[in-house]
């Protein structure tokens, strides 16, 4: 996949988004929500694409139009991927589900790369408030690379195979991942000009 071009005079920060923070940067909530406003100072930028308020990990933030229209655009197929922890432990057929696409309610997904893995990342970072464990259901996390952006579409791929998923974190955007980013803070992917 070839590098994204940003152009000379715009930039592209990448984010790693904590759990219960608003894609904005503003909230009408009362009470109001966290927002981005509490984490990025950087003026004129906005997210490309977004991640649910309760969901985590890199979010991509830009000034320039094309580019976040390119990042966001599914035309593009810009690989997607997150670590899901799931409830229950994904099965062979689960898995091989999640690869070849899952009917959802609102069309077939396109196929997923899905892949057991054998304990959390040591890098991973603590939810908080934590997520609620249940001492008689087992838990797993899975490695899933999607194409699409569908909303909330990796919680209901996940639902659809008998895996609710407790916890959502994004660590790659095509070619741009979390890389060490620690929870809260920003990084200038390419900046020029």
């Amino acid at each position: 996949m070839p590098p994204l071009a940003v152009r000379r005079e715009h930039m592209l920060i990448a984010f790693n988004k904590p759990y219960g923070v608003l894609c904005q940067f503003t909230d009408r909530n009362d009470p109001p929500r966290r927002t981005l406003a509490e984490f990025i100072s950087t003026p004129n930028v906005y997210p490309a694409g977004r991640l649910d308020f309760d969901s985590e990990g890199l979010l991509l933030l830009t000034d320039d139009g094309a580019l976040a229209n390119r990042l966001t655009d599914p035309r593009h197929k810009l690989p997607k991927t997150y670590l899901a922890h799931v409830e229950g432990v994904p099965s062979a057929a689960q898995l091989s589900q999640l690869q070849q696409g899952i009917l959802l309610n609102d069309g077939q997904t396109a196929p997923a790369q899905a892949t057991l893995l054998a304990q959390p990342p040591t890098w991973l970072w603590p939810r908080d408030p934590p997520v609620r464990f249940r001492k008689t259901v087992p838990d797993a996390w899975i490695e899933l690379t999607i194409h699409e952006g569908r909303n909330r579409q990796v919680r209901r791929m996940t639902a659809a195979v008998g895996l609710p998923t407790l916890r959502l974190i994004r660590v790659r955007l095509g070619g741009i991942a979390l890389d060490g980013l620690a929870l809260g803070e920003t990084r200038i992917v390419e900046k020029q000009g």
